[in-house]
């Protein structure tokens, strides 16, 4: 782990800025590998492009992915006070519990992947502020998150997936999305832990009047997050940001995760370019969310649990990707013609 060299936003957005850039070089040579290996141009499809772009995150034509962490941050949002959620705000240190004693479902996935997972609760007894009264975090409390998310991540990690557990942050997700897109709150709000019609309208009203009182947050990225997210919101865009600055590869989790990617975005163009979607999760405007963000996911399951599960699902893709580029033989090595 690592300690964030930030203090303030300025601080944050010229680390964000300056973040690395895939090596030219080793795209370069892992396409001329795959060209080589045995299999007719192209037949492993989307799994050549994802090795390739793997490839240029690690600097190595042909990489290895042996070292996979999932880190999942979980905080408490003022405004499931307000109902928004079909489950208390208690569950989600009940949640956090269960993660730590190994009886999640991320945990299951986590050992069939051979990922570590680290659990991060962020001020679990202090919900952030209520966003239809104004903004969710002060500027400290706010870059306090940031730094929780930045220094979870593991330097010798080699793939990163980052989720949440939160009561309510469907709606502060939904909220995000469309101060940063537009639309109205119907187009963003769904039945995240399954509120009924009744519950969805609520949703969408809490998201209106969370943008009325929050006028500064309107497409600028950063703000948006300290005024409508959550803690773990903060915290994963934090840790997506530090994974880019030690060149790991991200995978992204479901509709709330990627309202976190999604300020990110806004805040710096190309601030996603070491991160792909992992899935498409049962969440109505997830499928939006992730074309706003240009990104095409790796598998689609009807999943719609968060805890970073959809993400850690797609670590098999990925890991399946990289073993078939970097293992197989090329034409010469096995002695096959290749015309």
């Amino acid at each position: 782990m690592s300690d964030a060299s930030f203090d303030t936003l300025t601080e944050f957005m010229a680390l964000l800025a300056a973040g690395p850039q895939a090596d030219m070089a080793a795209i370069k040579a892992a396409t001329a590998r795959n060209g080589q290996l045995t299999k007719p141009p192209g037949a492993l499809g989307r799994l050549e492009d994802l090795a390739i772009w793997y490839a240029g995150w690690r600097g190595h034509a042909a990489p290895t992915l042996n070292n996979p962490q999932v880190v999942v941050f979980a905080g408490n949002h003022g405004i499931s006070a307000q109902g928004v959620s079909a489950f208390p705000a208690e569950v989600t240190a009940q949640m956090v519990l269960n993660f730590q004693h190994g009886g999640a479902a991320i945990n299951q996935i986590c050992k069939t992947f051979g990922a570590n997972l680290d659990v991060h609760a962020l001020d679990l007894d202090k919900p952030t502020d209520d966003f239809t009264k104004g903004p969710a975090m002060s500027e400290a409390d706010f870059i306090a998150a940031l730094k929780t998310g930045w220094n979870a991540v593991d330097r010798s990690a080699d793939l990163l997936v980052v989720g949440e557990m939160g009561i309510g942050n469907t709606t502060s997700a939904a909220a995000i999305a469309c101060a940063l897109y537009g639309g109205v709150p119907q187009d963003w709000v769904g039945r995240g832990t399954g509120v009924d019609d009744a519950g969805l309208a609520l949703k969408a009203r809490v998201v209106k009047e969370g943008l009325v009182a929050n006028p500064t947050a309107a497409k600028n990225g950063l703000e948006v997050l300290r005024c409508l997210g959550g803690r773990e919101l903060a915290a994963m865009a934090g840790a997506m940001a530090s994974a880019r600055e030690k060149s790991i590869p991200v995978i992204l989790d479901g509709f709330i995760c990627c309202a976190a990617a999604a300020c990110l975005a806004v805040a710096h163009v190309g601030a996603l370019d070491h991160i792909v979607a992992g899935h498409l999760s049962h969440e109505d405007a997830h499928k939006a969310l992730l074309e706003k963000l240009g990104k095409t996911p790796l598998l689609s399951l009807g999943l719609r649990l968060g805890e970073a599960s959809g993400g850690a699902l797609a670590i098999g893709v990925l890991q399946a990707a990289v073993a078939c580029h970097s293992g197989m033989a090329t034409f010469a090595e096995a002695g096959v013609t290749d015309t």
